[in-house]
């Protein structure tokens, strides 16, 4: 049976809630009732409400906390979900205050990673978060049994409490989810290294959640990843290979959405995960552009790239995806299709219907030929190794042969210049070829 959950988005002074840009009220409780469909929990009553006053005990005061207690009495409802960071104390005293049990953002985010997480890689990051979080929420809930005795019998002093005792098996659980994701880690370090030495890069895929980065990856790449109308739909990182229009390949990250006010909990244990975007060749950004937060968004994001070391301003690998224009008003499509064609590191598309996907492939291409070189090659016709390794690498822009050469005109990356030239023998020559 679906539990029934009250959902409550509390509106503090400005002061009070530590982001760079205001939320408008209205689309955060659209997302904290988001929040609590992505794990089928029925929701009954969902309201913003203001908090001028912020009260230590409990967060809000003691009106909002009876109205509550009538709705929750009214429907039956056991759960109450507050899209806000709670103290240990606050959960304790509102669970008390209204009968129910209470969770904040944090626990609820770790619900749905908990619920979604399919790789051995994400149930450890989901794990490792819900401990460390678990941890900070121990309290005195074990004073019936006193303290533990120490030693065999009568004689030993005063051991550990109860709580002492649980934080202290908490804490070797986190040491060894730590050791065991150090080793995912080192494991992602050896493919990355792999990757490198026949290099197809990375194009990562990052963006807030629900905003149409696993539709997209489905549409670029022809896979069949979940994609749904639901927050966190995609958790565990899924690659496929893409062909761009110079005929050069790459491979396709979807990562785990972002979103705003994401627990520390959590970038802490998915940094193994997140390391794909620090070390990709591309960040594709995708914005949905039809959500009325999509401004607040694009900050929540950008300041998480920012965490990760990637500066938004500067990092000439970022381009910013404006997806879901079909969903705009004709006037607001045509505007933000104009503002795209301004700018070679903004593309304006839709996902569902295909719109703009040229222009994304290209900006693509653009951007990871932005240290290309056009080179030259004489090869021996009979070093097929040669040959295919130009035309595997790099894009072939012109090929005569004649009785024992192939002369080969490519375009390739600097690095990959340096790779030809260390492991053949043939001088790559720029400049423009002379004509025979």
């Amino acid at each position: 049976m679906t539990e029934k959950i009250i959902v409550l988005h509390p509106v503090l002074p400005p002061s009070k809630t530590g982001v760079a840009k205001a939320r408008v009220p209205e689309a955060a409780l659209e997302e904290a009732v988001g929040l609590a469909a992505a794990i089928d929990l029925d929701v009954v009553h969902a309201e913003h409400f203001r908090v001028t006053r912020v009260t230590p005990a409990t967060l809000f005061g003691r009106g909002v906390i009876d109205r509550v207690c009538e709705i929750a009495e009214e429907n039956e409802c056991s759960l109450v979900f507050v899209d806000h960071a709670l103290t240990p104390t606050q959960q304790r005293n509102l669970e008390r205050a209204l009968n129910c049990k209470v969770i904040d953002r944090t626990g609820l985010i770790l619900e749905i990673f908990g619920a979604r997480a399919r790789t051995k890689e994400g149930v450890l990051q989901v794990e490792l978060a819900a401990l460390s979080y678990q941890r900070s929420r121990l309290v005195r809930a074990w004073t019936h049994l006193e303290r533990q005795r120490g030693g065999f019998g009568f004689t030993g002093g005063p051991g550990e409490t109860q709580i002492e005792l649980d934080r202290r098996m908490l804490d070797d659980k986190i040491k060894k989810l730590k050791l065991e994701l150090e080793d995912v880690r080192r494991t992602r370090r050896i493919q990355r290294e792999s990757r490198k030495k026949e290099p197809y890069p990375i194009v990562a895929l990052v963006g807030y959640t629900n905003a149409g980065k696993s539709t997209l990856f489905n549409r670029l790449t022809g896979a069949d990843v979940m994609a749904q109308d639901l927050l966190f739909a995609t958790l565990d990182t899924t690659m496929r290979g893409i062909r761009l229009p110079s005929g050069r390949n790459a491979i396709l990250s979807d990562t785990v959405g972002f979103i705003s006010d994401l627990p520390t909990h959590l970038v802490a244990a998915f940094r193994a995960t997140l390391e794909e975007v620090q070390e990709s060749a591309v960040i594709l950004h995708v914005r949905d552009m039809a959500q009325a937060d999509t401004e607040a968004e694009r900050e929540d994001v950008l300041n998480i790239l920012s965490d990760l070391g990637i500066a938004p301003d500067s990092d000439e690998r970022l381009i910013e995806v404006q997806n879901k224009i079909d969903a705009l008003p004709i006037e607001e499509r045509e505007a933000a299709m104009n503002r795209a064609g301004r700018s070679d590191k903004t593309v304006a598309v839709s996902a569902l219907t295909g719109s703009g996907l040229d222009d994304l492939l290209r900006a693509i291409d653009e951007t990871l030929g932005r240290h290309d070189k056009t080179v030259y090659v004489d090869v021996d016709l009979t070093d097929g190794s040669a040959l295919a390794w130009l035309y595997r690498r790099g894009h072939v822009l012109d090929r005569n042969d004649d009785d024992s050469l192939a002369h080969v005109t490519v375009r390739m990356d600097e690095a990959d210049c340096a790779r030809f030239a260390e492991k053949y023998t043939y001088k790559l020559k720029t400049g423009q070829r002379e004509k025979a």
